[in-house]
């Protein structure tokens, strides 16, 4: 293949990667954008901090919860069915999906039950109707994806979050309710995002066939499956179980305090999401391409200085607005604001190295990089939250994240050989000092000097070949606007 040839390959993919980007980020945008937006009215009308930080606590068993529930269904419809083209095998696919969720959310709700005559646990009814709502929304919209639609997945995405919105204004802040509201609105909201994208596009209910038989290939999902399973728990220690030790070790209002950082700290995650979802579907379209390892080089380092540009630009504008946005309670949080977006960045090239494992449906390996990211967080959080509290949380994620990242850098050499830019220093450095004016710049126009400075050196460092690229796509979209 000719060099001309091969630019012509990578262009097509890297178009098609960024029409992807914009369908996910339509879908991602929309929710967190909504939980941005919430976040202050949740901090003014949900005076007392531990309330706030008992749902969190809520939100993260719910999140502990999901992947057992819905047996990881998520990712395994999303992968049999993206490279599936025989209309038969699909339905088998989804009828094993329904059946499945069927069983497991029956069985969610009989667990429930059973708890509520037995045990007396605050808003059981409402953390249980959560759990399902996540569970249809997080498994359906991933079969929408896998059949090709990624506008119902969008739309979905835009539904729940506007439901959300729309919702949270009525129980929490119209009619009062506290806590209670924020679960009914995110309850109802997703439910509902979901019925309406389904009445409109009927792939669910068009590729459902309870007399089909699935047997067989939902033997081969679950082996797919089931070793996310205890990747998934390990995750959770990972990255949710700080909320538990912030709760047990500090208290509920800490955790309330936090709870809102990892609400704004979530838009970065969230992009990172949007990058994510968009290359997973290409990584695994073009695995076997014969420029595999340059067009994921590429990718690469494209990603590092994009995700650096959005940390320090994000971080600096949020710090300048904070005392508007939040209750006076709850502006502690900003403090944790910049290293949890360190530890978002690091855990996002982490998660890059993911594709490798899937590309290759070799889901088994990775096992041993979570197992030791949970053991080492799980370590550093008894070690380190009692003696710096909150910063003891963050800084084990950090540790944890760079670890996990490291072990995948080289195991993912079986996979595929990435190989970085030197240029890439720039914006990696550019993270680390730029926490210095974040913490002592005097006021808001300094702060904006400081970012303005961190993007200009970004945009220079990243080269002719990623700047021309993304100022022709922003012409393209503002044109099409």
């Amino acid at each position: 293949m000719t060099k001309t040839e091969n630019n012509n390959r990578s262009g097509s993919r890297g178009t098609k990667f960024i029409k992807d980007v914009g369908v996910y980020a339509i879908g991602n945008i929309g929710s967190k954008l909504i939980t941005f937006l919430m976040v202050p009215l949740y901090t003014y009308f949900v005076h007392d901090t531990s309330d706030f930080g008992y749902y969190d606590l809520c939100l993260t068993v719910c999140f502990l919860l999901l992947p057992f529930v819905t047996l990881q269904l998520r990712d395994g419809a999303f992968r049999f069915l993206l490279d599936c083209d025989d209309t038969t095998k699909r339905q088998r696919i989804v009828t094993f999906v329904s059946r499945s969720m069927f069983t497991t959310l029956s069985l969610a709700i009989l667990v429930a039950i059973v708890l509520a005559f037995t045990t007396q646990i605050h808003y059981l009814g409402y953390a249980t109707g959560l759990l399902i709502a996540m569970s249809l929304q997080e498994v359906y919209s991933q079969v929408f994806r896998g059949l090709g639609n990624n506008r119902a997945f969008a739309v979905t995405g835009i539904l729940s979050a506007l439901g959300i919105g729309v919702f949270s204004i009525l129980f929490v802040a119209l009619l009062g309710w506290g806590i209670k509201g924020i679960f009914l609105a995110n309850i109802v909201a997703r439910i509902l995002a979901l019925l309406l994208v389904e009445c409109r596009v009927r792939l669910i209910t068009r590729n459902t066939k309870w007399k089909l038989s699935s047997l067989h290939v939902g033997h081969d999902i679950i082996r797919y499956t089931l070793p996310l399973l205890p990747g998934s728990l390990c995750w959770w220690l990972t990255g949710s179980s700080d909320r538990l030790f912030i709760s047990h070790f500090l208290g509920l209002d800490v955790n309330g305090i936090y709870a809102v950082a990892i609400r704004f700290t979530s838009i970065i995650s969230t992009l990172a999401i949007i990058f994510y979802q968009a290359w997973q579907e290409t990584a695994i379209l073009q695995y076997h391409s014969p420029d595999r390892d340059r067009f994921f080089s590429k990718m690469f380092n494209s990603y590092i200085f994009v995700l650096a540009g959005i940390l320090i630009g994000y971080a600096f504008l949020l710090k300048a607005n904070y005392n508007w946005l939040v209750a006076p309670e709850y502006r502690d949080s900003l403090n944790y604001i910049y290293p949890m977006g360190v530890s978002a960045v690091i855990f996002a090239l982490a998660a890059f190295f993911d594709m490798g494992y899937q590309c290759a449906k070799d889901t088994p390996r990775t096992l041993p990089s979570i197992v030791l990211a949970a053991a080492i967080n799980v370590a550093l959080n008894f070690a380190l939250i009692k003696p710096l509290g909150v910063y003891g949380v963050i800084t084990t994620q950090l540790v944890t994240y760079l670890v996990l990242f490291l072990y995948r850098w080289h195991d993912m050499r079986r996979y595929f050989v990435l190989r970085i830019d030197r240029r890439c220093i720039v914006p990696v450095a550019l993270m680390l000092l730029w926490a210095i004016p974040f913490y002592t710049s005097p006021n808001w126009l300094v702060d904006i000097a400081f970012m303005f400075i961190a993007l200009g050196v970004i945009i220079w460092a990243s080269g002719k070949e990623l700047r021309d690229q993304l100022l022709s796509k922003f012409i393209k979209t503002h044109d099409s606007i």
